[in-house]
């Protein structure tokens, strides 16, 4: 089992984590980057998006809906994110403004919610966990945006830290406790040798993987307890896409690490 992918920042679209080549059936991603001027145009039948705007500025555009210059930072450490939802069965045209980077996020649907915009000054930003696990979280697409599955968020975590720790799962449908949530990781390093490990593990055994991870890496958690720990000196950047029926942070910790959380 391989769930590492890898985005090698060429220009124009690349498929990165499709129903094809993943284990994952809710949510799939492409990776764009697109020079001033030029465009790339969805019609997926339906499919939700959320378009995450990593670095640079792009104008989003369909039919009744129109969103210029979005966009603000030249960097993912710059700041919070911008993020456009375009609903199913909406075709749009995504437009470089300057050089842009964009992580396409998509999920199955059928809801003709609106299509929306979520600008940097939206973004709830929580410093979440205890020396050692501490990072900045920024919540970006969650509850305040409807949408059928999609729920995204940023992480920034210093050199040395972990972060998805105590080890966390989201796989069984028992709600409220815990729901049953696909999730995909993106990175990026501060450094341009920064790199950092991810652990996905299940408690039964049959997912038992480690991965070093470095900037333009991906990993696609289907399922499992799934750690991440970036090598000291080396800040991170990640981005998270969960996508199931019931949007939220809705996890168990893994018990032989609950004592942690006391």
């Amino acid at each position: 089992m391989n769930l590492k992918k890898n985005w090698n920042k060429k220009f124009g679209k690349s498929e990165i984590i499709t129903k094809a080549n993943s284990t994952c059936k809710k949510v799939e991603m492409d990776m764009l980057r697109l020079a001033p001027g030029d465009k790339k145009s969805y019609r997926e039948v339906n499919k939700e998006y959320a378009l995450v705007i990593l670095r640079g500025k792009c104008t989003v555009e369909g039919e009744g809906f129109s969103f210029k210059d979005a966009g603000r930072r030249m960097d993912v450490f710059e700041g919070a994110a911008t993020c456009i939802y375009v609903p199913a069965n909406t075709p749009f045209t995504v437009e470089g403004v300057t050089e842009v980077e964009i992580a396409v996020c998509k999920s199955p649907s059928e809801a003709a919610y609106k299509p929306a915009i979520v600008n940097p000054e939206d973004v709830v930003i929580k410093n979440l966990g205890k020396p050692g696990w501490e990072r900045e979280a920024h919540f970006i697409l969650d509850e305040r945006v409807d949408s059928t599955m999609l729920y995204i968020g940023e992480a920034f975590v210093k050199g040395g830290q972990w972060a998805s720790y105590p080890p966390h799962k989201h796989d069984d449908d028992n709600m409220p406790k815990e729901a049953e949530t696909e999730e995909i990781y993106y990175y990026e390093f501060k450094r341009p040798e920064g790199f950092g490990i991810q652990k996905v593990y299940t408690m039964e055994g049959d997912i038992d993987e480690t991965y070093t991870v470095k900037t333009g890496d991906l990993v696609e958690i289907p399922r499992g307890y799934h750690p991440f720990h970036t090598a000291p000196g080396y800040d991170n950047y990640y981005l998270w896409i969960m996508a199931g029926a019931d949007r939220g942070f809705y996890m168990t910790t893994d018990e032989d690490h609950l004592w942690l959380t006391k």
